[in-house]
């Protein structure tokens, strides 16, 4: 599902007989139409260019080659696994705003880890809106894993202290944190997760293990815009790319990473629970780019 989310730039240079400079300003185009930052396309173009005459190659299918390569090494520091406590449970922040996947993705993390022998409990710490809470608890209870959950309008900073005390005493390995996605303003929404940030440092003696951002991968430079703003708020551990299928562009995971410095830990590929993997350089720019 994640072949050819460059589509054009593949289109572009495969079977082309020769490089010329008119092939080169349309690959710089065509990157930055795939959401790749200018600074990055331009750097990407450049390199290609010094490396295409150094290692004399000429034709097009060469060149998609080395921008694999190229690609690949830029995203490498950027696979990292997900963070797990010596000490149990595991906490992980779920971070997004509404529509990007975000309850779906805590579904299929649950049951990822589940599946490798752990048990998981779902913290349903969204308590603006009766959906959200009401949408966890399905999800629980088609995971087959335990919810701790307050009625709607309750504080999140008491359900989150509520699920950690339980996850304690039932021995969770866990602990999975769902949290509001959007408030009357963004400040007042920052402001709720950092408090929710201090609850669990102050329950734990130490960060949440993983802050994980959730973003939709379709929506492109937005995704950059929400990167920044929950990085500066809460300071992310990990990003989560969803929806990150044949529709999305896919330069947008260049432009993240290029400016937040911050891992992509998972990608979602489709609505099933298994449709969740961990982020992978060498596939990425692969896939990117039809290797």
């Amino acid at each position: 599902m994640l072949k050819g989310l460059f589509g054009r730039v593949t289109n572009l240079i495969r079977g082309r007989a020769n490089l010329d400079e008119e092939l080169m300003a349309e690959l710089e185009v065509a990157l930055i139409e795939a959401d790749v930052p200018v600074s990055v396309a331009v750097n990407l173009v450049q390199e290609a260019r010094d490396r295409a005459e150094q290692d004399h190659i000429t034709d097009g299918d060469g060149l998609l080659q080395l921008l694999r390569n190229i690609i690949r090494r830029m995203m490498t520091p950027y696979e990292q696994p997900l963070n797990e406590s010596l000490t149990p449970p595991t906490v992980i922040l779920m971070l997004g705003v509404n529509g990007t996947g975000k309850t779906t993705t805590i579904a299929k993390l649950a049951h990822s880890y589940q599946q490798a022998g752990n048990q998981v409990m779902m913290v349903a710490a969204d308590t603006f809106r009766a959906a959200a809470i009401e949408q966890l608890e399905i999800w629980a209870q088609r995971v087959g894993c335990d919810i701790v959950k307050q009625k709607f309008g309750s504080d999140p900073g008491a359900v989150v202290y509520d699920a950690l005390q339980a996850a304690r005493a039932r021995g969770t390995d866990v602990v999975i944190i769902d949290t509001a996605g959007r408030l009357h303003t963004k400040h007042n929404l920052m402001a709720e997760l950092v408090k929710i940030t201090r609850v669990i440092e102050r329950e734990l003696g130490r960060p949440a293990d993983e802050k994980l951002l959730v973003l939709d991968a379709t929506t492109g430079q937005n995704a950059l815009n929400q990167g920044r703003e929950f990085h500066s708020a809460v300071g992310l551990t990990g990003l989560v790319l969803a929806k990150l299928d044949s529709t999305a562009k896919g330069g947008v995971a260049l432009s993240l990473v290029s400016e937040l410095q911050v891992p992509i830990k998972l990608i979602g590929l489709g609505e099933k629970l298994g449709d969740l993997m961990a982020f992978s350089a060498a596939q990425f720019a692969d896939a990117m780019l039809e290797g």
